[in-house]
């Protein structure tokens, strides 16, 4: 980091949106830095209007010390959150906040054209709605079910749809201005960056699962998503094979909701979302009770190694099949239990997603939030 960057505005911005410090006294002692150039930076912010004056705190006897905040109302971030066969989209404030979102059984399996499509519809009502004109919007934080090449924002090859292989995600957008932040990652990454920040934030390290038609696995190490150089880490494999010398299957391709649709599929019985799956099994159906409960004991007896590699603290169960509850959270937390190493599951938890079905979209704005407030970029900004 250059010096500029290192005393400059984006610095002060970063610790007040962080809640880390948002005093003059706190940002002072946090920083190391003299009065005379926290002020001018502080003055920076507030011209740009980027944050604003949130009332004081007590400072334990003397003079109540103002606070700052990041100007909430200043612009909107959309997020989407595109999974295999569902859609949930929200407008939120520039807090994370959610203020409107719609959804709709549509999902990577339909294709780039018509999720983009269908998105850009249902943003103009929600705009609408909110009496907010496009202009207002700042940042778009978009998960995709498949590996994001983090330098470009170009989706890898290959993609479990073809049609979905080295998008480049901004170019169904150009009706955004080129000023809008644009960020895309992997469906499981966003819901990961949402439970670790706003469900799990006592916890520093997460492996997260998403569990829906697909599957898909992150891990959140030292409150940072972990990518890998391709934007590929967290591709879990079936647990068992005939012979060492097979290659590695996908953990998704023998215990996913695909999986069980397929096997209700050849019992004569049709099924397209994962959320139909639960909700057969909240009827009672025994067959389905049974092949959710088969799902999760092969995913816990994969992530059995996964925890020993990486001693999380926790395990979390997203996505929509985690709202068949115990019957499925539990079947995995039996299973991994069983075959993890003993060091690794003392005080290990897995537990559900804490948002629920909120997580990817509160994780995409994040997302987008992190690209726009930038350190480097917030002092070009306000240098400029």
């Amino acid at each position: 980091m250059t010096h500029a960057s290192a005393t400059g505005s984006g610095v002060v911005l970063g610790l007040i949106r962080s809640g880390a410090a948002t005093t003059r006294r706190d940002l002072l002692d946090a920083l190391g830095w003299s009065r005379v150039t926290l002020e001018r930076r502080l003055e920076e912010l507030l011209s740009a209007g980027l944050i604003v004056h949130a009332g004081s705190r007590a400072s334990g006897g003397g003079r109540p010390r103002e606070e700052f905040a990041v100007d909430k109302d200043r612009g909107l971030v959309l997020a989407i959150d595109i999974g295999s066969s569902h859609t949930r989209v929200a407008i939120t404030d520039l807090h994370g906040a959610v203020l409107v979102e719609d959804e709709a059984d549509i999902g990577l399996f339909d294709g780039p054209e018509e999720i983009f499509s269908w998105s850009r519809q249902v943003f103009e009502f929600l705009l609408r709605g909110l009496g907010r004109p496009v202009s207002d919007v700042l940042g778009v934080g978009i998960g995709v079910p498949g590996p994001v090449d983090p330098t470009t924002g170009r989706l890898g090859s290959p993609q479990l749809d073809p049609r979905w292989d080295d998008v480049r995600v901004v170019d169904y957008l150009t009706e955004l201005s080129d000023d809008v932040i644009v960020a895309v990652d992997r469906d499981v990454n966003i819901l990961a960056l949402g439970e670790a920040r706003f469900g799990w934030p006592e916890y520093r390290d997460l492996v997260v699962v998403k569990s829906g038609i697909g599957l898909g696995c992150a891990f959140v190490l030292d409150g940072g998503i972990v990518r890998g150089s391709r934007g590929g880490a967290g591709q879990l494999s079936a647990p068992l094979r005939a012979r060492l010398s097979d290659p590695l299957r996908r953990l998704e391709t023998v215990a996913s909701g695909g999986t069980i649709r397929d096997d209700l599929s050849a019992s004569g019985i049709r099924v397209r979302t994962s959320a139909e799956i639960v909700a057969l099994a909240a009827d009672g159906d025994a067959e389905v009770q049974r092949l959710i409960r088969e799902a999760g004991e092969t995913i816990g007896y994969a992530l059995a190694d996964v925890v020993g590699l990486l001693n999380p603290s926790a395990v979390v169960i997203g996505g929509n099949l985690a709202e068949a509850g115990d019957l499925y959270v539990g079947a995995i937390r039996r299973s991994l239990f069983g075959s993890a190493h003993a060091y690794s599951r003392q005080g290990l938890v897995v537990e559900r997603a804490r948002l629920a079905e909120k997580a990817g979209v509160r994780g995409g704005s994040a997302l987008a939030l992190d690209a726009l407030f930038a350190p480097d970029r917030i002092s070009e900004l306000t240098r400029s």
